[in-house]
């Protein structure tokens, strides 16, 4: 009898917490209703992208309300808003010249100008230019001239460069002139391939190609780029589905990957514009994946280009003297680990003929000002156990600067950025925003004023219009409304606070509960996870909390989590350096550890039925998570995961993984790994996949089947890296896969997502 009553208890705790909830049809047709694009639809006036017209005392800005789209101008310094045009007259005048019926608030316009005066919208519909006189409500065609493919025009619009067959040509009115004269396909000048390209190897010659022209703000200079492909290997693609006939096309795409020792280079030449001449820059040909613009001075005399070296050990900032065309080197950087591109900022300072340059070389990223001439950094302006974001907006008149930074106020998850102002010398620190939430700024040209929106993951999104100096509040433009959301049972998630590993750092995450969730129930736990050390994976505005692909799992009984660990961004450098040449750690310490301290708080998370998913970098994450803690994610989906790093483009696992590729790639790739498998993992990948060739995920497969493991694999055709993360029938298998192998139920058979 005792063996009984303990058979029947173990049974008990295995069986009836997956039989506790059930799933049908019902169940899938409301986590539709909360997949990203459906969801969005529902939250309105959530945006202020402000366009702001040159020389003119307002902006103007589109906003998606009940109605449609509706389209609004403000005037600037007194907030006062109104119509911009009237959308009801204008209807009907479409109407009349398209030959069909034009919904107010539906408007198909775009590519929308509007003059200083205010007077005059110029827009395109149907194909066609118009132009709408608001005054007296009349509506005239114009035409246009088409931008000819891969030219760039002067500052002043009166010459025109051209690349054509691979060289560059200038172009003034009806006259050229050929500039370079040695161009070829494979080491030409002002152009390079497209970088996610590919082309048919049987029908096309060339991949589509994008400008590398950078004009002198007087015109009479121009930087371009001369492209060496000699020797560039490339990635295939194999499509079985062609756009016509039975035969699979095979596409090539150009791309070197971490560790090639051979890799298509670019060079730099100046041309001056008046003499017609070419000059090769004394800047050392660097790979492809390094190459990084100019920023010119305001006059035209001198130009900047940040040059990481290959590892991103080290950056070196040249200076281009433009009427000598000498170069020299004004600054250099390194780090034990890395100087991240992700993160550094460069800006000119004309007048004092200084930068501004954003590193993290104290340990936190800060600004630093730096003289143009020798080189020397003159003061940190920043300083303190805070990350400065982003270089907003600098005044060279009254000599401040206008950041962003997170972690500065005690007692605000860190991940908020708000607005701060500084005098060069690093005094008169002033903080111009205040609410605790994320703020994303956009400032007109004067940097007089400000559009902020700033939300949460709990409450909606709120623009602001604001003065600079003092962040004074103008306006509000516009609050979010989330009406229809709340009427659908929507929960807000909820932001948490752990220790991480060490039992000293905070690590933050968002959990969101079930729908109709129940506290005497016992839910499984699924982790959304992206863990690349450029960004977070837990949404800290209202949009990324509504719009992911968490929120519709929670409609079929699970709670989910994003969680940032340790070797994520946006933290001190240390903080960030966990994941350095360790890629394979995916801040997995803190998730488990966060994961099990949420379950002890909360009884009804489940921390025995743990899965994960992910994308890209989240696809190696998913994988990685069943293969290095089997004891603890027992479910996985991994989406187009780059499971060896050495099998995606070179620049990214070079930065976090270290150049040249060694043993540390073999240690963290899934490949090496597969035999621990002991979980239930379901591959996912597009077979055109440009960003993370299909073959990572074959590869894998090929070792779990030599490891002799059970796992699913779905390739799907057609379907580049984005294309397979929206893909609707994904989607639905991976709901498929967790409903199956968490709650133990067989899901709807043949569900379609519509």
């Amino acid at each position: 009898m005792k063996k009984l009553i303990i058979l029947f208890c173990v049974t008990c705790y295995l069986v009836p917490a997956i039989s506790q909830i059930s799933i049908d049809t019902t169940d899938y047709r409301r986590a539709e209703q909360f997949i990203a694009s459906n969801i969005t639809k529902k939250y309105y006036r959530s945006w202020v992208n402000p366009q702001w017209v040159k020389d003119a005392p307002f902006f103007w800005y589109s906003i998606n309300t009940k109605k449609g789209t509706e389209y609004i101008k403000c005037e600037t310094k007194s907030g006062n808003k109104k119509a911009l045009f009237d959308q009801e007259k204008l209807a009907v005048l479409l109407a009349e010249e398209l030959g069909k019926e034009i919904k107010p608030y539906k408007l198909p316009v775009s590519a929308i100008d509007i003059n200083k005066e205010g007077n005059t919208i110029t827009f395109k519909a149907n194909q066609q230019w118009y132009k709408y006189h608001i005054a007296d409500n009349s509506l005239s065609q114009f035409n246009k001239a088409q931008k000819q493919k891969l030219s760039s025009a002067s500052p002043d619009k009166t010459i025109t460069a051209v690349v054509h067959d691979y060289n560059i040509w200038l172009k003034t009115g009806k006259d050229s002139t050929q500039i370079t004269k040695d161009g070829t396909q494979k080491y030409g000048y002002g152009v390079s391939p497209s970088w996610y390209s590919t082309k048919n190897i049987e029908l096309e010659s060339d991949h589509p190609l994008e400008l590398d022209i950078n004009w002198s703000p007087d015109g009479k200079y121009i930087i371009a780029g001369k492209y060496d492909r000699r020797q560039a290997r490339n990635l295939y693609l194999y499509k079985v589905l062609p756009d016509e006939g039975h035969r699979a096309e095979v596409r090539e795409y150009e791309r070197p990957i971490a560790g090639d020792s051979i890799v298509p280079t670019v060079e730099y030449v100046l041309i001056d514009v008046e003499k017609k001449t070419v000059n090769q820059l004394d800047i050392p040909a660097k790979a492809t994946f390094l190459a990084y613009g100019f920023n010119w001075t305001k006059d035209g005399s001198s130009a900047y280009q940040v040059s990481y070296v290959r590892g991103y050990k080290s950056v070196e900032i040249f200076e281009l003297t433009a009427h000598t065309g000498k170069v020299r080197t004004v600054f250099t950087e390194s780090a034990e680990t890395y100087v991240d591109p992700n993160t550094s900022d460069l800006r000119i300072l004309n007048k004092e003929k200084q930068l501004l340059w954003l590193s993290e070389r104290d340990g936190w990223q800060h600004i630093y000002r730096i003289d143009q001439v020798s080189g020397k950094v003159i003061n940190q302006v920043t300083k303190g156990n805070f990350v400065v974001r982003d270089i907003e907006h600098v005044d060279e008149k009254g000599k401040r600067i206008y950041f962003t930074a997170g972690g500065k106020e005690e007692g605000l998850d860190p991940y908020y950025p708000l607005l701060y102002s500084v005098r060069y010398d690093g005094s008169g620190l002033k903080q111009l925003t205040s609410e605790p939430a994320f703020h994303s700024l956009f400032f007109n040209e004067s940097g007089q004023y400000f559009v902020d929106n700033y939300s949460t993951v709990q409450e909606p999104n709120i623009a602001l219009l604001r003065r600079s100096k003092d962040g004074r509040i103008i306006t509000r433009l516009e609050t979010g409304d989330i009406s229809e959301i709340l009427a659908m049972g929507w929960q807000k998630p909820e932001p948490f606070k752990v220790k991480g590993r060490d039992g000293l750092t905070d690590i933050y995450g968002v959990l969101f509960k079930p729908h109709n969730f129940d506290p005497d129930k016992k839910y499984p736990v699924i982790e959304g996870t992206y863990s690349g050390p450029q960004t977070i994976r837990a949404p800290k505005t209202f949009y990324r909390g509504l719009s992911n692909d968490d929120t519709p799992l929670t409609q079929l009984g699970f709670v989910l989590v994003n969680i940032d660990g340790m070797g994520s961004a946006f933290r001190s450098k240390s903080f960030h350096d966990v994941s350095y040449r360790n890629l394979g750690d995916i801040g997995g310490p803190d998730k488990m550890i966060a994961i099990k301290t949420l379950a002890e708080k909360y009884p009804w998370m489940d921390a025995s039925r743990v899965g994960i998913f992910g994308h890209s970098a989240g696809g190696y994450d998913a994988a990685r998570a069943l293969l290095a803690y089997p004891e603890f994610y027992k479910v996985g989906v991994a989406t187009a995961g780059n499971h060896d790093h050495r099998s995606a483009k070179a620049w990214w696992p070079e930065l976090y993984m270290g150049y040249p590729a060694g043993s540390n790639y073999d240690e963290q790739s899934n490949y090496t790994h597969a035999k621990n498998l002991q979980g239930h993992l379901m591959l996912v990948h597009g077979d055109q996949d440009q960003n993370v060739n299909p073959t990572a995920s074959m590869r894998l497969a090929a070792e779990l089947i030599n490891a002799n493991k059970d796992f699913e694999l779905l390739l799907i055709p057609n379907k580049d890296h984005g294309q397979v993360y929206y893909d609707k029938y994904m989607t639905r298998k991976r709901w498929d896969f967790f409903v199956k192998h968490l709650h133990g139920i067989e899901p709807p058979k043949n569900f379609k997502i519509k």
